[in-house]
């Protein structure tokens, strides 16, 4: 699964492009998620996704 948090899951969404004359197309967005390296249980370290909210908020540990 590439592109989604691996702490909350957070990934891509879908919905509707709606343009000024109303027509709807689909269209995504894709959630603002970076790849850091993150301090594994263990003592190591490993590449993940993890989206900027849960860097910000402290709930992974980077190396």
């Amino acid at each position: 699964m590439s592109r989604v948090c691996s702490v909350c899951g957070k990934g891509q969404m879908s919905g509707n492009q709606i343009s000024h004359s109303h027509r709807k197309t689909c269209r995504s967005w894709s959630a603002n998620v970076q790849k850091v390296k993150v301090k594994t249980a263990n003592g190591g370290f490993k590449y993940e996704y993890v989206c900027t909210r849960c860097l910000r908020s402290g709930k992974v540990e980077r190396v």
